[in-house]
Formats: C-alpha cells, structure tokens, sequence
C-alpha cells in the first residue's frame, strides 16, 4: 500500500515510478474520467452533495462527486484545477480561516505562549519552532518550522512519538524531543487534553464550544487501541467541531447578507475552512 512505499521511497528507483503510476492512475479515475459523466445536462455544470450529518465531527461531507478533495498541492493536480472554470464575466473567489484549529486550541486551552504568539502577529509555526529550539525566531530555518508545524497539527490529532517520527522521517529519540519541547512550550495544552479525556470518561461524550455533543462509547474500552483511537478524537472533537460550527454559522451569515443587499455573488463551495464563491 502506499504508506509502505512511501516509506520505501528513495531505496530503489522502481519504488517513486510506482508512486507516481499510482497517482496518475488516482487522477484518471477520480477526476479525468469520472468528473465528465456528473455534468449535469441541463446546467451544464457538475454539482456536488453536502451532507449535514455524515462527519462525526459536525464537518460537511461532498459526495458524488467529492469536490472538497480537488487536488492543490502538486502541477498535476493544478491542472485538473484549471477545468473548474466560473460563470461568464465572473471569477473565482476563495476565502480561508487562517490556522483556525490552532486558534481554537489557544482558546479552549487558553495557553499564554499560544495566545500570545497570535497576537504578535508571528508566523504561528516559526513562533513555536523558535520556541521549541530556543531559538530568537530570525535564526529559525525552513526545516525548523516543518517539523514545528507538523508537530503544530500532529499533537491537536493526538499523535504518537512514533507517527510523528515517521511522519517526518526523523529517529524516534528526535521526535520524542520535539513532543517534549512543544509540551514544555505550550503546558497548558497537555492539560486541556488531559481534561478532555477525563471529561469523555465520566460523561460518555465531548462536546464543541457550541455545545454539539460527539458520543464516544470506546473512551473506556478495555482494549488500548479502540480507547486510544477515543481518547484522540475526545481531543480533537471539540477543535474540529468547533471549526465546523464557525464555518457555517459564517455561511449563514454570508447568505443573509448576499440576500439583503442583493448582491449576484454565489456561494458555491465549502472545504472546511475554506469558503469559495462565483462573484
């Protein structure tokens, strides 16, 4: 699977032929072929499904096709990009939440350092690298803050020494240093994390900052993965969901404002914090 030939990657040059095949053939069947036979013949253009109540975590879902995983990060997946094209004499509008996860983790474990790295108006994850190394956040460098944003993001899904070593291609002792460092930074955090477990022991659930309950009936299962795979989403259910709630109370909001001062803006899409519009 692709996990073992990333971790492959590099051993012998088959391995990046066969990735690169793989995700080849991925665009071909998902996008390439599939996406051609979803316009709609009447409109002419492909429409997604949102699902309300799918997620577990309060996010909206796309199905049929699935346009909140339009490939971005690499040239092949910006092309497939470039067939998405907006209405006559409009253009595309995007508009994202920046670091809203982050943001919400400062405020529900109302950490000082966090809080205080966002309203400097520092880069969130050079600000933790400069902490983590000891460094003054100048002499931070591009690998640095790599692995400090991917600790920045691992740790609020609850990963392990071992899954982030792996993530980062770094030893174990390494990434053990980085976990350590980023709780000796951020100390408040490990205590809000600790809280949400316990709170999701006694009460069955965790809830969002809107009060949206996720029912979590393996945080006391007697088997260490199921509760460990709990006792991550009993961390992250509550970031996560407090995101989604954000994001679609903007989305009302937005409507409401279009339709008031009637405006001929569409809102056409939603990728978790992203909102994206014909305008």
């Amino acid at each position: 699977n692709e996990e073992i030939l990333e971790s492959l990657r590099g051993k012998h040059p088959v391995v990046e032929k066969i990735l690169d095949y793989r995700g080849l053939k991925k665009l071909l069947s998902t996008y390439i072929d599939a996406l051609p036979a979803l316009i709609n013949p009447q409109t002419g253009k492909v429409h997604t499904s949102f699902n309300q109540a799918v997620a577990a975590t309060g996010r909206l879902s796309s199905s049929n096709p699935n346009l909140q995983n339009i490939p971005i990060r690499d040239e092949q997946g910006k092309e497939i990009r470039k067939a998405f094209i907006a209405e006559p004499d409009c253009h595309f509008l995007s508009a994202d939440y920046s670091q809203i996860e982050l943001r919400i983790m400062a405020h529900l474990s109302q950490d000082g350092n966090m809080i205080e790295a966002f309203k400097s108006g520092h880069d969130m994850h050079a600000a933790t690298a400069a902490k983590i190394y000891h460094l003054p956040i100048e002499e931070v460098t591009s690998d640095m803050r790599r692995k400090a944003k991917t600790a920045n993001f691992g740790i609020i899904y609850g990963i392990s020494v071992f899954g982030l070593s792996d993530r980062l291609g770094i030893p174990r002792g390494e990434a053990k240093e980085l976990i350590d460092g980023y709780f000796a930074t951020y100390p408040q955090v490990k205590i809000y994390m600790d809280r949400c477990i316990e709170v999701a022991k006694s009460n069955g659930w965790v809830e969002t900052l809107l009060h949206r309950k996720r029912y979590l009936p393996d945080i006391n299962s007697h088997n260490a993965n199921v509760r460990g795979f709990a006792e991550r989403n009993a961390v992250n259910a509550p970031i996560q969901g407090t995101a989604a709630d954000i994001i679609k109370i903007a989305m009302v909001n937005i409507s409401r404002r279009f339709h008031e001062e009637q405006l001929r803006s569409k809102m056409i899409l939603q990728v978790h914090d992203e909102l994206n519009f014909n305008v």
